[in-house]
C-alpha cells in the first residue's frame, strides 16, 4: 500500500513539472511555480508529519522558500526592499527554528 502511495504521488508530481516545463512560461514564471509546488509540499509535511524533527524541518525549509519568494519578487519588480524583506526573514526563521529545536530537545534556552 505504501509503495503504491509513493508511486501515484510521484506521478503526480511527475505531471505538474512537466505542465510547468512545457507551457510558454517566463523564467521567473516557472520559478515561482517551483517554489509554490515545494511550499505546498512544505506545508504537507507540517501537517502531517510523522515527528515533531520532521515538522521542525518542514519549517525551515518553508522559511527559506519565503526567501525564494521574494528574491524572485526582487527580481520581477526591480524594487531592492524584496531582498531586505527576505534577509530579515531569514534569521528570524533560524532564531524560531533554533528555539523550538532546543524546546524540542528539552533543554532550556539558556543552555
Amino acid at each position: 500500500m505504501r509503495f503504491l502511495r509513493w508511486l501515484i504521488g510521484l506521478i503526480i508530481l511527475a505531471a505538474i513539472l512537466i505542465w510547468i516545463f512545457t507551457h510558454p512560461f517566463g523564467f521567473l514564471v516557472r520559478c515561482l511555480y517551483i517554489l509554490l509546488l515545494c511550499s505546498f509540499l512544505c506545508l504537507f509535511r507540517i501537517l502531517g508529519g510523522p515527528t515533531p524533527a520532521d515538522r521542525v524541518v518542514a519549517v525551515d525549509i518553508l522559511g527559506i522558500l519565503i526567501v525564494g519568494f521574494c528574491a524572485i519578487l526582487c527580481l520581477a519588480t526591480g524594487r531592492p526592499w524584496y531582498l531586505d524583506i527576505g534577509i530579515a526573514w531569514a534569521l528570524q526563521s533560524f532564531i524560531g527554528v533554533l528555539a523550538l529545536s532546543k524546546y524540542l530537545e528539552g533543554r532550556s534556552f539558556d543552555e
